[in-house]
């Protein structure tokens, strides 16, 4: 769970105070911090945040609402000023897809940054002392656990709490397995279910009663996998709330006699003749919590899984890869590079199955990603090891 980073002190009423920092985000305490309240307005608020100073909220929380709202349209606006100026530019210098995914981060990055300046006050219990707060103890709880000790946390932060216990509550509904699948804050949510489907249509290799599913995650493809007749499917992660997570949904499903899950830095012990993994598809440095499950740093999770695999295979066994290919269409890591480690690692490709993304990105043009977008494909590959 999610636990303080430090400590930020601010100066109210004539004395300095202090408290826990929470940032789910990995940033430290915000250094300049300035207590702000219903007198405060959009344009002030705003040049306060660009310069880094933080707000700490005391007025309605209501209006701290509309306040990040009005913060948000600023940003972007800022955002699309800067688009349009580079997109006048690029009749001279056409920008790379590398160049727009990197710009496109650091834009992301930015606007995060800016918008978590506006700042709640936690008491102990996850309880806010603001007018008009709501109820958020159940949610908090889910995310951080216990809170003995007064808090702060970017407001931005606590709605994104907020919408993961609602995720949470009502579930991710799985077509192949007829049932919702309830994903926990920080863990990643299934809703592009190409790949899920993947996994429920790709041939079983004969005779396979034993499974191993590399980075659980909510568990989702442990579930396929038991409910397409594995008997026994040994799930793994290192993450406290991908374990905990994958193991109530797997409850949940009636499947627990299945599926064990078990803490492991990607493979558990012995041999399978079917070992399944998901790694996150972009090589890159994780900004936060959630972000592991999409940036993979040094590619270390894809590597590490090709270059385990064949020493944790039944002989004539499948190793199941399930990979998008944005990064290569981004310029982030080559096909070639990809085929190069299959191979240095003892294996061979038996058959690829690939399928088109039906998500909302991939068919919208104002997307900054958009011709990257347009051309992905979600593959699962086929892999045993070389005789």
């Amino acid at each position: 769970m999610g636990g303080p980073v430090g400590e930020i002190a601010w100066f109210e009423g004539g004395a300095e105070r202090r408290a826990q920092w929470r940032s789910e985000s990995g940033w430290p305490a915000p250094k300049k911090v300035v207590v702000a309240d219903d007198t405060m307005n959009a344009d002030t608020a705003y040049r306060l945040a660009l310069d880094g100073t933080a707000l700490l909220w005391r007025g309605d929380f209501q209006n701290a609402r509309q306040l990040l709202g009005a913060l948000m349209r600023r940003v972007e606006h800022k955002s699309e000023r800067a688009r349009r100026a580079k997109a006048g530019k690029a009749a001279l210098a056409q920008p790379s897809p590398t160049e727009l995914f990197h710009r496109h981060r650091l834009q992301q990055l930015q606007r995060a940054r800016t918008l978590a300046m506006l700042l709640i006050p936690f008491e102990p219990g996850h309880t806010i002392p603001l007018r008009r707060a709501p109820d958020v103890r159940e949610a908090c709880t889910e995310a951080y656990g216990q809170a003995d000790a007064p808090y702060v946390a970017s407001l931005r932060e606590l709605l994104g709490v907020i919408g993961a216990h609602e995720w949470r509550r009502k579930g991710v509904r799985i077509a192949a397995l007829d049932a919702a699948i309830h994903p926990w804050y920080g863990v990643f949510s299934p809703v592009r279910g190409e790949y899920v489907e993947l996994v429920a249509q790709a041939p079983l290799p004969a005779g396979a009663r034993l499974a191993f599913d590399i980075g659980a995650g909510t568990g989702v493809l442990s579930a396929v996998l038991a409910r397409r007749g594995i008997a026994r499917v040994v799930a793994t992660d290192m993450d406290a709330r991908a374990l905990g997570c994958a193991r109530e949904n797997i409850a949940r499903l009636g499947l627990a006699s299945q599926v064990e899950v078990v803490e492991a830095d990607l493979f558990p012990e012995g041999r399978a003749p079917l070992v399944v993994c998901n790694p996150p598809w972009l090589p890159g440095k994780p900004s936060s919590s959630i972000e592991y499950a999409i940036y993979d740093p040094d590619s270390r999770m894809l590597k590490g899984f090709l270059g385990g695999l064949a020493a944790h295979l039944d002989t004539g066994g499948e190793g199941w890869l399930i990979l998008s290919d944005l990064a290569e269409h981004l310029g982030l890591r080559p096909r070639e590079q990809l085929l190069g480690w299959i191979a240095a690692a003892g294996l061979e490709v038996v058959v690829r199955h690939d399928v088109r993304p039906s998500h909302g990105k991939a068919s919208d043009p104002d997307d900054p990603l958009h011709a990257a977008r347009a051309r992905e494909v979600t593959s699962l590959w086929r892999l045993r090891a070389r005789s």
